[in-house]
């Protein structure tokens, strides 16, 4: 585990990371913009087939029609933001609060708050779409009794069932969502990825001397906090073993995307130098880590039945956990592939170190493998990725 003046070292080196000065309700609305096109498109078309189902077919006029689609898009935009503000206040004390309830309470409860949302948006709408809205000529009897209580139904069970799924991605992961629902990994499929292997050090001795519901909490502390960094720089997890994460990115032909992997190790890096104060006062250490990042082909297919998920298989996964275990031998934090070197644009502020033979279990040719470090002096000029 890292020392005080190890973390200050960490700290004061200034490492870029990407664009994300702004709020974190920016940058995940930013992240998140293709799915804005989706909802207000949906939102659209569920608000003209509303117009059609339920009203009046004196109604049905063009103008009409286009003010349903109005509305509907507005709802649309307002389911988009409610979730993109739940993700944004995972970190805050609203978000751990919710996190401590049951899957089902926490399902519920944003699902309530989605529903108000959308009932307070739906009746602004309401209001400012349709003729004379400061008469408040459609607020009747009927309205109240039938068109409310309907809309309060339907706002709840689109909430329901978004919240579930928002839920269920979060369990088994975006590209497993994915799969499931369009096929896309029944069949084996040949890809060409970046997997870094990074785990916790030393979690066996500390198992021994913390124990080991102590040393679950700082894993699972851990894991939380990193999650972020992994998240800005485009990384997807696959799975968590042990006290071990497994990141994947899609291998490019652009040298400054395959060099997110090792930007993303370094804002991990910076990520736990920040908080080393609450490690401390925790758990009384600072957790130190270590990766290898590999670059190859591997092939993706889901697997299981009752309990699916995607397998990642191949030479690819073997290189990578064999370099995350080499750390050790050359007490280095970070060592890269030489396939990885040649293809990723490699961080200005960092060095790569000259050329090493790592043998792999099952390979009979050694792999070429290179440590990546901070160099020591202090960089005013952030790395260009």
């Amino acid at each position: 585990m890292a020392s005080r003046e190890d973390s200050a070292g960490r700290r004061s080196v200034s490492d870029r990371q990407p664009p994300n000065r702004r709020s974190i309700f920016v940058r995940q609305a930013v992240r998140r913009s293709g799915l804005l096109v989706a909802f207000l498109i949906a939102g659209f078309g569920v608000g003209i087939a509303y117009r059609f189902l339920f009203n009046a077919p004196a109604e049905a006029t063009l103008v009409n029609f286009a003010r349903s689609g109005t509305h509907g898009a507005g709802v649309g935009l307002t389911v988009w933001l409610i979730q993109i503000g739940f993700v944004s206040i995972a970190r805050s004390r609203a978000g751990a609060a919710l996190r401590r309830l049951p899957l089902a309470a926490e399902v519920l409860a944003k699902s309530l708050i989605m529903t108000a949302a959308l009932l307070a948006v739906g009746l602004a709408l309401q209001a400012l779409l349709y003729e004379e809205p400061y008469g408040l000529r459609w607020l009747t009897r009927k309205w109240l009794t039938t068109d409310l209580p309907r809309l309060v139904l339907i706002g709840f069970g689109l909430s329901l069932v978004l919240g579930a799924l928002a839920e269920l991605r979060r369990l088994i992961g975006g590209a497993m969502l994915l799969s499931v629902l369009l096929g896309t990994y029944q069949r084996p499929s040949r890809q060409h990825r970046i997997v870094m292997f990074l785990d916790l050090a030393h979690s066996t001795r500390l198992a021994e001397s913390m124990g080991e519901l102590r040393v679950h909490d700082l894993i699972t502390r851990f894991f939380f906090d990193i999650d972020q960094p992994i998240s800005d720089w485009r990384g997807v997890v696959h799975a968590y073993v042990g006290d071990e994460v497994i990141v994947t990115w899609p291998l490019t032909e652009d040298p400054t995307l395959n060099a997110r992997c090792v930007a993303c190790f370094f804002a991990i890096d910076d990520a736990i130098g920040r908080l080393a104060q609450v490690y401390e006062a925790e758990f009384g250490l600072i957790p130190e880590f270590r990766a290898g990042i590999h670059a190859g082909p591997l092939i993706v297919s889901e697997c299981g039945d009752e309990k699916r998920q995607l397998a990642l298989f191949g030479d690819t996964m073997n290189v990578g956990a064999r370099l995350c275990d080499y750390c050790k031998s050359v007490n280095a934090r970070l060592v890269v592939s030489g396939d990885l070197a040649r293809v990723a644009k490699i961080p200005d502020g960092l060095t790569v170190a000259g050329a090493l033979s790592v043998a792999a279990r099952g390979r009979e040719a050694p792999v070429e493998a290179h440590v990546v470090r901070r160099r020591l002096q202090r960089h005013d000029n952030r790395p260009s990725v």
